[in-house]
């Protein structure tokens, strides 16, 4: 397991080594920022000395150079805009990204698991075809139509919930949140179920597929020979065995519901870091976006360990570092 580990772990370094090299190339190289901040009136001395000022009048390989040698610091250099380190600006809009997320994705799992377990115990009825030709549209609806279709029911229509904004927030250890108040929970609940609607008709495909293979194995056939109830059977043996893809794919999927979510926080205006990004990028804020895709790349390698360690806890059969644990 430790060698595993370290496996793991060296093998995320290089990833992230590889991408701080493509963004930064890719980052870097397009665009002048200086086009952007300077005043339309400021004469070549001027935006010279503003270039001086953010380093961007140095070789683009010296600039590279630096880059890496403060973000091995923890330094991803200071935004343009906000004139603060970027990483601070990231994190500060960070809570709102990880709470829509996490409620998207409970979203995704209270419905799309029993409504998996159900098209899985009862594929032939009418009950199943509905939930699988249901979960259809789920994959096929874009995000922002849902979003658009969402805000125009609920917010023009019946005016019950809010259109855009995150609400009121109250602190948490230090770290504002919005589903501990009324109103946050309100400006949640449509940006939540438009960035869940994709992963619970993934979980219920997943979940139904499970279903029925399990429903085959001839441990379940024995249990019921034995005279377990139903429910016991379902509960027990058959939701236990299904789990493990489902929380495979949704560890998996917290990672691009975190990173992705850019283009349902801009239809619902809500201040996370997809919106910060696609602001920073209109106004070049290089150093801001080259920390959103670090920070990024950071999460989906530490959410892809954390979920080969459950994934490894819930199946023994797991092999580990090409061995069986």
């Amino acid at each position: 397991m430790l060698v595993y580990l370290i496996r793991r772990i060296g093998g995320a370094l290089g990833v992230v080594a590889v991408m701080a090299v493509v963004v930064f190339l890719a980052i870097y190289a397009v665009g002048d920022p200086v086009e952007v901040l300077a005043s339309p009136e400021a004469d070549q001395a001027e935006r010279a000395a503003i270039a001086q000022r953010l380093g961007l009048d140095r070789p683009l390989v010296i600039q590279f150079v630096t880059f890496i040698g403060n973000a091995l610091q923890g330094d991803l250099g200071r935004s343009f805009v906000y004139n603060v380190p970027a990483v601070e600006v990231i994190l500060q809009r960070l809570p709102a990204t990880l709470e829509l997320a996490l409620a998207g994705l409970l979203i995704a799992m209270v419905l799309g698991i029993p409504l998996g377990l159900v098209a899985g115990l009862r594929p032939n009825s009418w009950t199943g075809r509905g939930i699988m030709s249901g979960s259809i549209l789920g994959f096929s609806l874009p995000n922002f139509w849902i979003g658009l279709m969402l805000i125009l029911l609920f917010a023009v229509q019946l005016r019950i919930l809010p259109a855009s904004g995150r609400g009121e927030t109250v602190p948490l250890l230090g770290v504002p949140v919005a589903f501990l108040t009324l109103d946050g929970l309100r400006h949640l609940v449509l940006p939540a179920l438009t960035l869940a609607l994709y992963k619970t008709a993934l979980v219920i495909r997943i979940t139904e597929s499970g279903t029925r293979e399990v429903m085959g194995q001839d441990y379940i056939r024995f249990a019921r020979a034995k005279g377990l109830a139903p429910a016991r059977i379902v509960l027990v043996h058959v939701l236990k065995a299904v789990l493990i893809p489902v929380v495979t794919v949704l560890g998996l999927e917290l990672g691009s519901m975190i990173a992705f979510a850019v283009v349902t926080e801009t239809v619902f205006a809500y201040p996370g870091m997809g919106k910060l990004l696609i602001e920073s990028i209109n106004r070049l804020d290089r150093p801001v976006v080259v920390a959103y895709l670090m920070l990024t790349v950071v999460i989906f390698v530490v959410i892809n360990l954390v979920v080969d360690l459950a994934y490894a806890a819930l199946d023994p059969r797991v092999r580990l570092g090409g061995q069986d644990a």
